[in-house]
Order: structure tokens, then sequence, then C-alpha cells
């Protein structure tokens, strides 16, 4: 039986506030309309905050609370992608090319919801909460500017103990929740290589160096990366998701170029990738006596919870939502994140709210352009951030 508790106060407003946002959609370190509406909330409720800092001006950071008293934070991400949107929703991004194709306005709310909350009942908690607003989720590495300003460790309002932060899964059924301990998530890494032969003719193959040949070779090598060279137990991808080279179907190009990305859950596993695309993508341009120029841009790190906050989470759940709406991750997604960097730094964990309806059987994943945010998980996302927030420091019994 679920457990029973209030509903969301002024959830219609809460509903339509998701609703400016998605339709307002910016990319990294560009979210300033965003980040008005949210500073516009906060001021409605009477709560002070940071507005920005130099390398990331649209970050937003609050504090409730009795900052003598232990801090926790909570984070959302704020920025949308390039996706132009395919939703046919009333409320649909205003800005061609623009849309939240990931949640992150629905993530806000909840932020936003929840400080509304907390704020009623500040004397009671025995933390202080910092609310964090964080900029560029989406590649632009947000969360690590925060925290070489100091959002963790001080120097931006009080030192964190903890932090927590979900993420919208549409395929989990709204009202629920769910985590894992250890590796959640994956790091991103990306690769670009290029191939540089000698054009020519292409009814003359044999008096140039093919590049495209060159590139088509390597692309097939690395499908065997992962089933030939990495721990068949241990969770790896190398996919190549562009190739490029030639303006003519009968020239041979100078160049051809390859770009992918590496997905892995250890430092061991991320090393040992990066090492195998280059030295086969090395390999196969010397058999094809072509040059060969390799760049590895590292991505986010692995998402890592830590075990007791994951406990207390999966706790907080069983408490608040109900015994059986906390549900185990049964293994990591390849997916990535850069909350990873918070981990990195404080023990905290990260957890999956429940997006999908009922009678849904093939919603729309992450990214697409025809996804948006149940706006029926904004109450489960509130209920639990404010349940961490409460239970902080009590027993999880």
């Amino acid at each position: 039986m679920a457990t029973q508790r209030k509903p969301l106060a002024e959830v219609g407003h809460w509903v339509d506030l998701r609703h400016r946002l998605h339709q307002i959609p910016e990319l990294a370190y560009e979210e300033f309309a965003t980040a008005g509406l949210i500073r516009d909330e906060l001021k409605r409720l009477g709560i002070d905050f940071i507005a920005g800092i130099p390398d990331a001006p649209t970050a937003t950071i609050a504090v409730v609370g009795d900052e003598s008293k232990p801090c926790i934070a909570l984070r959302a991400d704020i920025d949308a992608l390039p996706i132009t949107e395919r939703t046919g929703r009333e409320y649909a991004s205003v800005t061609p090319g623009r849309m939240h194709a990931c949640g992150h306005d629905g993530h806000s709310t909840i932020l936003l919801a929840t400080a509304a909350t907390l704020r009623k009942i500040a004397s009671k908690l025995d933390v202080c909460v910092k609310l964090i607003w964080q900029p560029a989720e989406e590649g632009g590495g947000g969360a690590f500017r925060l925290i070489e300003a100091g959002v963790l460790e001080g120097r931006l309002g009080p030192k964190v103990e903890a932090i927590f932060g979900l993420h919208g899964w549409p395929s989990l059924p709204a009202g629920t929740v769910a985590t894992k301990a250890g590796a959640l998530l994956a790091a991103t890494d990306n690769f670009h290589v290029e191939f540089e032969g000698r054009g020519c003719h292409g009814a003359f193959p044999h008096l140039g160096r093919d590049p495209i040949v060159t590139a088509a070779e390597a692309v097939g090598s690395l499908q065997s990366v992962v089933s030939r060279e990495i721990d068949p137990t241990e969770p790896a991808v190398v996919t190549v998701g562009m190739i490029q080279g030639g303006t003519a179907v009968n020239v041979i190009p100078d160049r051809a170029t390859i770009r992918g990305t590496a997905r892995s859950l250890s430092d061991g596993t991320r090393a040992m990738l990066r090492g195998a695309i280059e030295r086969r993508c090395r390999g196969i341009a010397a058999a094809h006596d072509c040059e060969m120029r390799f760049e590895w841009i590292e991505g986010y790190p692995a998402l890592h919870n830590d075990p007791a906050m994951a406990e207390f989470v999966m706790a907080t759940a069983k408490k608040v939502l109900g015994a059986s709406r906390g549900l185990p991750v049964a293994r990591a997604s390849m997916g990535g994140e850069d909350f990873a960097y918070y981990l990195q730094r404080a023990p905290g964990c990260f957890f999956m709210l429940g997006l999908g309806r009922p009678g849904e059987c093939d919603p729309p994943p992450l990214h697409s352009d025809r996804f948006d945010f149940n706006d029926d998980a904004i109450a489960t996302g509130v209920a639990m951030f404010t349940g961490l927030a409460k239970g902080w420091g009590k027993s999880a019994d």
C-alpha cells in the first residue's frame, strides 16, 4: 500500500511554470531567460539567491534554513538541446531548433517547488539546504565550473555534506524512483580521427592513397574493441557516429574523418578504450600508407553513487512514496551526466524519477523531438527532495 502524503501545494502554478520554462529552451551558458524566470520565482517566494558566477552567469544558488546547521545540496539542471520540437503541445518551444528534450524544465520546476515547500518548514529542519540550478549539463560541464567556484566546499554558501540530484526517466512508471549504489551512469568520452592520404581520380586509385578505404577499415576494426579487448563482464561501448570524406563519386579525396563516442564505467576500462582506439586507427593508417591525426575529447566521468547515500535515497522513497515505489536499478546505463563531478567531491546519490504515463507502451525517449516531461512526476520529485531534507541525520527506520 502506498504511503499517504499531502498533495503538492499550488500544483497548478508549478505545472504552468514548467510549461513556461518549456517554451523558452536555451543552450549551455545561454540560459538567461530561464535563469530570469527561476530568479523571479525565488523573489516571489522571498528566498535570497546568488545570481551567477563569472564562468557560469546563468547559475542560481539559494539556501533555505539555518546555515549554522549541516548543509545538504539539491541540484537541478536548466539547459536544453539543439533539437526542433515535434510534440504538438500548446506550450511547445517558441525557439526554432531548440527544445527541452531531456526534461530539464521539469527538474528546474521540481527544485523551485521544493524550495517553496522547505521554506515553510525551514525552522524544523535539522539541516540547511543549498539549492543549485545549474547551467550547461548537456556537454558544457556546468557542474565542474560550479565546483571550481566553491559551490561544495563553502565559498558559495555553506559547505556541503552531501548532494542529491534526479533525472526524469521515461521507462519508469510515474510515481516511482530508482537508483543503485556504485556505478549508475557512464563516462562520456569522444574521439576524432582524421586520415590523410593522397587524392586522385577514382579511375586510377593506384596513383593515390585512399583515406576513404582507410577510414572504412578503421570503423570495422573499432567494432571489435569491446568484444575482443575488454573483459566481457565489464560494460563498454564504442560507437562511430560520423564519417566524412569526399566531394564527388569519381574522386578519391585527400582526407576522411571518423568521429565517435566511447562509454565506460571504470577508470581502467576508460584508459583501455582510449589506447585501443588510437592504436587500431594508427596501425590501419600505417597499413594504408596514410597519415593519422587522433584527438581524444575527455567527457564526463562515470557517475558513482555513494552506497550509504543510495541506501538513504531508497529508504526515503519507501517512507514518502510507499514500499513498492523505490525500485532498484539492475544495471548501469551507458548514458552520462555531469552530476558525476559532484560525486567525486562529496558523498551523494543521483536517482531516476519515473515519467511513464499509464497505458503508454512506447514513450518517446530522452533527447527525442517528441519527448515531454510528465507533469504528474513533479509532485513525486518534490516529495523525494523534501523527504531527503527532512530525513537527513535521522534514522532510516
